[in-house]
């Protein structure tokens, strides 16, 4: 791993497969949403916002899937 910035009291180091992981002042790992809330902060990462439903697109259920299911069946 290469770091490859100081943050504040976080060290944030590049993985060879290009992902991050980042240590804590007390040379501790950082996960789940404190990582991506430093990782977002420093501008290394983008967080996507979820796709919008189109109304004229048929959901996908397992009730539905369940009833098509039971259809067949008799």
């Amino acid at each position: 791993m290469k770091k490859v910035q100081q943050a504040g009291d976080y060290s944030i180091y590049q993985k060879r497969s290009g992902r991050y992981a980042v240590k804590d002042k007390t040379k501790e790992w950082v996960n789940a949403e404190e990582k991506e809330r430093i990782l977002r902060e420093a501008g290394l990462i983008r967080v996507a916002a979820p796709k919008p439903v189109s109304p004229n697109q048929p959901e996908e259920s397992a009730s539905g899937e369940a009833a098509g299911g039971e259809a067949s069946a008799t």
